[in-house]
Order: structure tokens, then C-alpha cells, then sequence
């Protein structure tokens, strides 16, 4: 397996189609898709600063890395991925991908983050942003903090314990909804939804769980 270490990227598409690559203490500067088309890939303690870092990319493990606010629209059409305590500090991360794993990662802006996804679990997860989770599923989360406005809109098949969310309209237009031992702070609770389980849970809200 190649390795890179303390390696330096500029311009656009730098490693496009690579495989089977270890890379540590290294850095994408400006240029866009930089990672386009790799695969088994893993990386430690990574900054992507532009654009488009990770698309259709598979098999990728990502440990203590940084998604700096420019590298937005970063992980589209992507097939097992897992980022381990990292900070992801761009809006539309994740979209049309699926298996994916977060662990003990902070999202410093997750607007329009996990859209379209399937499989997803997230473990000790923080994220502020609206739109978080929109038409995703299969989704499991334990200790997700969330603060965002309309969380999980359209998603199907979600599972979450012990977490917070302080989101307004969450969970509307949803199927198979079951949460544990967690608050939800909003205003218009699971409207338009099916099959919403909640299990010593604290909701706080205007009108939760109307249509």
C-alpha cells in the first residue's frame, strides 16, 4: 500500500482514481475534487481546504481530519465511508451516500448535511445546522447533539438514544421513527408522520405530534 506523509496537494482533481493509499499529516490546498474516484483509502489527520473532496469514492477511513468551511458539497455519491474524530466544518456534507459511520465528530455547519443517504450511524455526534438528515434511511444515532431546524424531514427507518435535539418541525414526513431516552425542544413535532415511537423521552414544543 502507498503512503504519503506529510505530503502537500494543489489544484484540481490531485489524486483522482487513486487506490489503496495511506496518507498522514498532509494537507489539499485549492482545487476542487482533489480525492475524486479512490478507493481504499485511509487517512490521518488530513485537511481539506476547497471544494468536492470525497465523490464517488469507496472504502475510505478517515481519523482526526479537518473539512474546512470551503470544502463544501464534500462527500457526494460515496460507498463506506467511516470519520473518526474529526471536525467537518462545511455545509452540504454527505449526499447520496451510502454506509456511513461517524464517530465523535463536531459539525460546525451542517445545513443540508446527510441528504438522500442510506445507512448511517452516528455515535457521539455534534452538529448545529437546519436540514440535517433530510430523505435519508436506515439511520441509527446514541448521544447525538443536534441544533438545527428541520431535522430528518422525509427519512425513514431512524433509531436514536440518549440525544438531544433542539429542532423546530423535526421529524415531519417520516416512517418508522423510534427514540430512547432522549429530548426533543421544538415547535411542530412529527407532523405528517407514521409509526412514531417515543420511549421515556422529554418533549417540549407548541404542537408536537399534530396530522
Amino acid at each position: 500500500m502507498k503512503k504519503y506523509d506529510e505530503a502537500f496537494f494543489k489544484g484540481d482533481r490531485q489524486l483522482f482514481q487513486a487506490h489503496d493509499f495511506e496518507m498522514t499529516d498532509s494537507e489539499f490546498g485549492i482545487g476542487q475534487s482533489p480525492l475524486k474516484e479512490v478507493e481504499n483509502v485511509k487517512l490521518d489527520n488530513v485537511t481539506f481546504k476547497f471544494k468536492y473532496p470525497l465523490w464517488y469514492a469507496k472504502h475510505v477511513k478517515v481519523d482526526r481530519s479537518f473539512f474546512e468551511d470551503m470544502s463544501r458539497s464534500g462527500i457526494w455519491y460515496t460507498d463506506d465511508i467511516e470519520i473518526n474524530d474529526s471536525s467537518l466544518q462545511a455545509p452540504k456534507l454527505f449526499r447520496r451516500s451510502q454506509n456511513i459511520r461517524l464517530n465523535r465528530d463536531h459539525f460546525s455547519d451542517a445545513d443540508q448535511t446527510l441528504w438522500m443517504c442510506k445507512n448511517i450511524e452516528m455515535n457521539h455526534v455534534q452538529a448545529r445546522g437546519d436540514y440535517f438528515g433530510m430523505n435519508s434511511e436506515n439511520i441509527k444515532a446514541d448521544h447525538l447533539d443536534l441544533i438545527g431546524n428541520y431535522c430528518f424531514d422525509g427519512a425513514k427507518n431512524i433509531e436514536i438514544h440518549n440525544s438531544n435535539l433542539m429542532s423546530k418541525d423535526a421529524f415531519w414526513n417520516c416512517e418508522n421513527v423510534t427514540i430512547y431516552d432522549s429530548k426533543l425542544d421544538g415547535e411542530y413535532l412529527a407532523w405528517n408522520s407514521k409509526n412514531i415511537t417515543l420511549v421515556n423521552c422529554v418533549i417540549e414544543g407548541t404542537q408536537p405530534l399534530v396530522y
